[in-house]
């Protein structure tokens, strides 16, 4: 197998720096395993945010015009579910965009909590939510699929959780029970949460939406060897790796991959990692669910489904559950 060594960029991280960030073990620990595999939530760096606002923004990307609305045609009802002097806990806030519709549709909220793993991009969404609206923001820097704890300073009142998008999807069915008994946790007894789920739908409209014409969702998922170069010292060369989608109608499921264009190997952390051309590292799942798949995962998380809402086209659905 003939190969290509680079030499790592004299100035990168050392191998122990490398392997006591939870990032650079999450990558070692990926690039090792067979097949390989690279976490999503790394997506999420400053550029991989902004490159994902640019997708919901795309033709084929119906998700987030889905959702949109979805939120906006059942605004009064999705506020009765979520009751007076609520403090809304967002996981995974990003630009807050589709947040404007329910802090427009609950004016008596006691507080906004976004939770994001981006800093970056959640101070820029918390300061231009704080222009806009007099409810008090409490932002929350943290991965949330870690245990976390709210801030001091949110104060009293029935948490409402809030997770839109299809990010549920990106969780193998026993990890996404697993959050959602975490939100359980956080949120505490008689709280509120609603669930965004992608539905199930032909495959060329899902193939679609994850390899769009302009290539804005392959730099994104390429983004992440470029985080990695940039923050852990490694050399990948991105450009000897392509995006590619994939759908597994058995896991009902779409897949993200990156695909090595030629044998070579990547130097990280003091580690080679051989790619052989055509082998791939899987970066993402999006689950497809139907209503009765997703209720089945949230009695298994702890919670009670109780209402459900679905977009004119029936692409989309918010789910509300509550804490018994």
């Amino acid at each position: 197998m003939s190969q290509v060594v680079r030499q790592l960029a004299p100035q990168g991280p050392a191998p122990a720096e490398v392997a006591g960030t939870a990032f650079g073990r999450s990558v070692l620990a990926g690039l090792a395993a067979s097949p390989k595999t690279l976490e999503s939530k790394y997506f999420y760096d400053a550029e991989g945010s902004q490159l994902f606002d640019r997708i919901t923004e795309l033709e084929e990307y119906y998700p987030t015009r889905a959702e949109t609305a979805l939120l906006e045609s059942n605004a009064a009802a999705i506020a009765g579910f979520a009751g007076p002097e609520a403090v809304l806990v967002e996981f995974g806030s990003g630009a807050s965009v589709k947040t404007r519709i329910l802090l427009d549709a609950l004016p008596d909220l006691r507080a906004y909590v976004p939770i994001d793993i981006s800093g970056t991009h959640l101070k820029k969404a918390s300061a231009a939510l704080a222009a806009d609206y007099k409810v008090p923001i409490v932002p929350l820097h943290a991965d949330y699929t870690a245990a976390i704890a709210l801030p001091a300073a949110v104060p009293e009142g029935r948490r409402v959780g809030f997770f839109p998008g299809s990010t549920i999807g990106n969780f193998a069915p026993e990890e996404a029970v697993g959050f959602l008994a975490q939100a359980r946790r956080l949120l505490g007894h008689g709280a509120r949460f609603l669930v965004g789920a992608d539905l199930q739908k032909e495959e060329a409209r899902l193939l679609a939406a994850y390899d769009d014409r302009e290539g804005v969702t392959a730099a994104f998922n390429l983004n992440l060897l470029h985080r990695i170069n940039r923050e852990l010292g490694g050399d990948f060369d991105p450009a000897a790796f392509r995006h590619e989608a994939r759908y597994d109608a058995a896991e009902a499921r779409i897949e993200m991959h990156l695909v090595s264009r030629r044998d070579q190997r990547v130097q990280l952390g003091g580690r080679r990692f051989a790619f052989r051309e055509g082998e791939s590292i899987h970066t993402e799942n999006s689950y497809k669910y139907t209503s009765e798949s997703l209720a089945r995962l949230a009695r298994q998380g702890g919670w009670q489904p109780l209402a459900e809402w679905r977009d004119p086209e029936g692409l989309f659905s918010l789910h509300g559950l509550i804490a018994p």
